[in-house]
């Protein structure tokens, strides 16, 4: 079995995430193929691992991976806030939800999540549900196209955009990655096809948060990730764009301030070394935000 993902962060993690009971109970929320989830297996040898995940294809990854763990490690195949609803209170020492999407989508899903190969345009992370990239594309009105494009992309030819690929579809349906990337090429200006980053990447971004409904799932996650701790616990979150960590940054912030059941233990998002920004690029947009849920004697303070 050949791991393709690197986890962001690791050193971090663990040294800010620490069991509070005896035989402690942590939720990778997560799961992916299971980085995280084993740096914590192998340092804490009475630790058991709940590893969330939607994706069944990278779950089977961490399934293989983790057979050497036993009953140690527990996989749920599911929606991380759907999931996490369904614990009790107070039942796990840690949880970690790391938001990013995994290199396996790009290189293994062979789902259209990279704008460089040409896949099915699919982007489900839920191979079971009908909404897919392919629906989205070529059935959503040009305006629904350009909202979403701009509301989870923030990209500013979001409606030049949509223009073009309706003025595409409706000549040939848009079925590949290559050539819905190739459209977005072509529609931008072409100062704007030559930046940092390529003119398609936003857009596949926008496509892929509407199809897995991603920035819906995080504040209600986030409200039973806290249920869920034990006193003491610890929640870490590492988020890859603004979109996202604003929510995990007001959430945090406004349930420390309404009702106090939360300690934030940073004040500033943690980012990755320089060094791990050259050896695993991706970190280079990961922030890592943790807070503490308090135990009984910290609310009598209070």
């Amino acid at each position: 079995m050949e791991i393709v993902h690197t986890p962001v962060m690791k050193n971090e993690i663990l040294s800010y995430l620490a069991p509070v009971s005896e035989n402690p109970v942590m939720i990778d929320c997560t799961t992916g193929e299971g980085g995280h989830s084993q740096a914590f297996l192998d340092k804490y040898p009475a630790l058991t691992v709940i590893g969330f995940d939607r994706d069944r294809s990278i779950q089977a990854k961490a399934i293989e991976r983790f057979l050497p763990y036993g009953s140690r490690f527990i996989p749920v195949n599911g929606w991380f806030d759907e999931e996490l609803a369904k614990r009790e209170d107070c039942s796990a020492d840690m949880i970690l939800f790391d938001l990013g999407i995994s290199i396996f989508h790009y290189v293994e899903s062979q789902r259209g999540f990279s704008f460089r190969a040409d896949e099915k345009l699919d982007m489900r992370l839920d191979e079971n549900q009908k909404l897919s990239a392919e629906t989205v594309v070529n059935e959503y009105s040009e305006e629904e196209l350009a909202d979403i494009i701009y509301q989870y992309a923030e990209e500013r030819y979001s409606r030049r955009i949509a223009r073009r690929i309706a003025e595409e579809r409706s000549r040939e349906r848009i079925t590949t990655a290559s050539r819905l990337a190739d459209i977005i090429y072509s529609a931008v200006p072409p100062q704007y096809r030559h930046g940092h980053i390529h003119p398609a990447t936003r857009t596949f971004q926008a496509l892929r948060i509407e199809v897995n409904n991603e920035l819906d799932r995080i504040t209600p996650a986030l409200q039973e990730a806290v249920r869920v701790l034990k006193p003491k616990g610890r929640l870490a979150v590492i988020t890859f764009h603004s979109l996202e960590d604003r929510q995990v940054k007001w959430f945090f912030k406004n349930k420390a301030a309404q009702d106090g059941s939360i300690t934030i233990l940073t004040k500033h998002p943690v980012v990755a070394t320089d060094e791990e920004c050259r050896d695993n690029p991706p970190s280079r947009s990961a922030k890592l935000r943790i807070v503490e849920k308090k135990g009984d004697a910290d609310y009598e303070n209070n």
